[in-house]
């Protein structure tokens, strides 16, 4: 999965991609790099991000939506989007997935919107929003990975009882938002808790400030060394959907991750 921030203050690409011709532009060149997915997003929730209103988001995602699927109209496109009205009116355009960061706490229509339209639909874990997220009563766990799994389960069952099909759900445990540096790298440590769900999987480590704390890089834009390392470890661990800023470089490292592993099942479990 490819990021597209339209925004002017995400952590890392804010105001890159912000006008309609830079987005379009920059999805088409996810897809050439190797993108399955197009992640759409116009509102930041990056740590202490202001919120912006409903017709704001839809004045930045929707052209960008719209354009981009007439030169590329067999692309998956994501919604990134806390509101069920930014949602519904990227759905309208071509969106074919919508990924909501508030685990369906933010609309409670979300759901509902998601079984209407036969979406597929991402549901993060997140505590408070991204303005306060990151404030200690928020990072106080009792067993953070069993917590996250029981969240996101609990936001999986009332979208089914809203409507929407088991194999539409994707579940992501949220790495950076309300969480320590350490804690994302304990729920990666823990994982198969999150597998045994039963539901396929999403993680989005791109260029975040745990890998820059984990490498010593407070620059982003350097943060694509650490990055691959964790995409590389979430590969092995099967994980079904990487969210990424770097696709090219991400697609090429497993690309060669694959082969080794291809290799070592030819060649490498041999016994003279």
């Amino acid at each position: 999965m490819g990021i597209v921030n339209v925004t002017p203050d995400s952590f890392s690409d804010g105001g890159d991609f912000f006008s309609r011709e830079q987005a379009v532009t920059h999805c088409c060149k996810l897809v050439d790099d190797g993108a399955d997915i197009i992640d759409i997003g116009g509102e930041s929730t990056r740590p202490g991000a202001d919120d912006i209103s409903v017709d704001e988001e839809i004045r930045r995602v929707v052209p960008v939506i719209e354009e981009f699927k007439k030169i590329k109209p067999e692309t998956i496109i994501s919604i990134d989007t806390r509101k069920s009205k930014v949602a519904a009116a990227a759905i309208e355009v071509g969106a074919n997935i919508i990924n909501d960061v508030s685990g369906l706490k933010y609309s409670p229509d979300m759901a509902v919107l998601a079984a209407s339209t036969n979406v597929r639909l991402i549901i993060m874990h997140m505590r408070g929003t991204p303005k306060e997220m990151q404030r200690a009563h928020h990072l106080n766990y009792h067993g953070i990975t069993e917590e996250i799994k029981n969240f996101l389960l609990n936001s999986a069952q009332k979208a089914l009882e809203c409507g929407v099909k088991r194999e539409n759900i994707v579940i992501d445990p949220g790495l950076g938002f309300a969480k320590t540096s350490e804690q994302n790298f304990q729920v990666m440590g823990e994982l198969p808790r999150l597998l045994e769900a039963g539901y396929p999987l999403l993680l989005g480590p791109s260029r975040k400030s745990f890998v820059g704390t984990a490498t010593n890089q407070n620059d982003p834009q350097n943060r694509i060394a650490g990055t691959i390392g964790i995409v590389i470890y979430l590969a092995a661990m099967q994980v079904d959907i990487i969210r990424v800023h770097d696709v090219r470089q991400i697609k090429d490292a497993l690309t060669a991750f694959k082969k080794c592993v291809d290799a070592y099942s030819q060649f490498g479990d041999k016994t003279d």
